[in-house]
């Protein structure tokens, strides 16, 4: 973990990102990157090396790593196939290491949780299902609509108004710096963990406690 100081004081309900955060994919992210790659004739990248350059808005990051900005129509078809790549690997994709049992830890000490991803709603909501996770969740929203900077900030305020839950008893958990934007745009707080597609520096760069699962995050949540 960094050293950042954190307060823990208050903090009754986890916003829980999907991801790289309680789903482990970073395999399936980076295979499917390496698809739009190869479209647009730039050879493939390492993990190491995509975790040191990706962050939201997407369409810059993607012209940074093609070394070209998009022509008319070229975003939507890279979309398209990061989203067909994804989808091959995704049935290879587990749950990371101690979910859902740190889901079950969290609500028997007394805590509420619901889950926010940037995947779009209706490819998240049937993988929630399918993988028997859905009733530990207060509510499961996906992307639903579009916002202008690409983050999560504006849907976390969505995502909690329609909960009726007053930020600043929320922790949300996510793996990029984005995730720690969007906390502090709402007014609650976050912890990031090492397991998805951000590099530790960068998320140590947010001044967010780091922690290298969720299991170890929530521990430090119940130490509180």
């Amino acid at each position: 973990m960094t050293e950042t100081t954190f307060d823990r004081t208050g903090i009754t309900h986890i916003v829980w990102d999907w991801n790289g955060t309680l789903l482990d994919d970073n395999h399936a992210n980076l295979a499917a990157v390496n698809a739009v790659c190869a479209q647009f004739g730039r050879e493939p990248v390492e993990m190491e090396y995509w975790r040191s350059v990706f962050r939201r808005p997407l369409i810059p990051c993607y012209e940074e790593l093609l070394g070209r900005p998009f022509a008319d129509g070229e975003w939507e078809h890279a979309e398209r196939l990061y989203d067909s790549s994804y989808l091959e690997h995704l049935h290879t994709c587990e749950l990371s290491t101690g979910v859902p049992d740190v889901l079950h830890d969290w609500t028997g000490g007394g805590g509420t949780q619901s889950l926010l991803s940037m995947a779009s709603h209706e490819h998240l909501v049937p993988l929630i299902t399918e993988r028997g996770l859905t009733s530990h969740f207060t509510r499961v929203d996906g992307r639903r609509f579009a916002t202008e900077h690409d983050s999560k900030a504006e849907h976390l305020v969505s995502h909690l108004d329609h909960q009726g839950i007053d930020p600043s008893r929320v922790v949300l958990i996510g793996d990029i710096d984005d995730d720690a934007r969007a906390a502090r745009e709402a007014g609650a707080r976050s912890i990031l963990v090492t397991s998805g597609l951000m590099a530790r520096e960068r998320l140590e760069a947010t001044g967010s406690p780091v922690f290298d699962s969720p299991v170890a995050a929530v521990a430090a949540l119940r130490a509180a």
